[in-house]
């Protein structure tokens, strides 16, 4: 009966991965990838697109209980934080970069940038090094400060529980992914582009084995993914966005798995936040 009662409790959450972009359109939308973990298989049930903001904040309304991975930095680094005087608290914070445009993040980045010597233009957080992703003040390939920009602003509507980080809704908890981490223990082949011409027969092949892994759970977070008929649009997709999606989800799981362990995240400062496996 235990065994029966935890079983059942794995499938009881839904597990979410979402692919953000900062700027939802027709041709690439925000990508979330939906399934349920039993034991140490994830079963991916749904893949959804959402191709404007209202949409997604919307979808974060959805009643609990859920937890997410997000393809978007939560927060900035502390030491950006203190050198421009933004406020030290994760809310008023996002409160507080909620009012500026672009244009003026952008500015005030470049400033920092440019007075910072060559080869550490970009202040990093902790967690950043270790994920070898890129600082949240990057405005250009990947634009991650507006994905922040647009998306943690929409968390903090949403009363989302944040943990270690925002106080909300624990039926609807989010927590930072990031699907290179995940691919970096499979392979160091690329295997996406947005650009029509650069979805090679390589990156397909690419993806084509990330998926064999992924479905062996050989890789490091061994999470095995049953993406039943939704496997070969995965592989098709050479933009990547919908994999990203899954791999997020798969994090997602990862995380479940060790909710009594606070997700699996380590000591961190809160204002900065963690990536989930980092």
């Amino acid at each position: 009966m235990l065994c029966c009662r935890m079983a059942a409790e794995q499938r009881s959450i839904l597990l979410h991965g979402v692919d953000f972009t900062s700027a939802p359109r027709p041709k690439k939308g925000i990508t979330i990838a939906s399934g349920y973990l039993h034991q140490h298989s994830f079963t991916l049930d749904s893949l959804t697109t959402l191709h404007d903001f209202s949409s997604f904040a919307d979808w974060l309304q959805r009643p609990g209980p859920w937890l997410g991975g997000f393809d978007f930095p939560f927060s900035f680094p502390r030491e950006l934080v203190n050198q421009l005087g933004w406020p030290d608290t994760w809310s008023t914070l996002i409160t507080h970069i909620r009012r500026l445009e672009r244009a003026e993040l952008r500015e005030q980045f470049k400033a920092i940038c440019d007075a910072r010597p060559v080869g550490s233009k970009f202040i990093h957080r902790d967690c950043d090094l270790p994920a070898k992703s890129s600082s949240p003040m990057k405005w250009v390939n990947p634009p991650v400060a507006y994905m922040l920009h647009a998306g943690a602003p929409m968390l903090l509507d949403a009363g989302v529980h944040i943990p270690f980080m925002q106080p909300g809704d624990r039926s609807r908890i989010a927590l930072e992914a990031y699907p290179g981490l995940v691919v970096r223990g499979i392979t160091s082949a690329s295997y996406k582009s947005d650009t029509p011409a650069k979805q090679t027969p390589a990156r397909r092949a690419a993806r084509r084995a990330i998926m064999r892994a992924l479905a062996l759970g050989d890789y490091p977070q061994q999470i095995q993914l049953e993406a039943g008929h939704f496997k070969q649009r995965l592989i098709d997709d050479g933009s990547g966005d919908l994999l990203d999606a899954v791999l997020c989800a798969l994090m997602a799981a990862w995380a479940w798995q060790r909710r009594d362990q606070d997700y699996g995240l380590p000591p961190h400062d809160p204002i900065e936040g963690w990536i989930l496996g980092a």
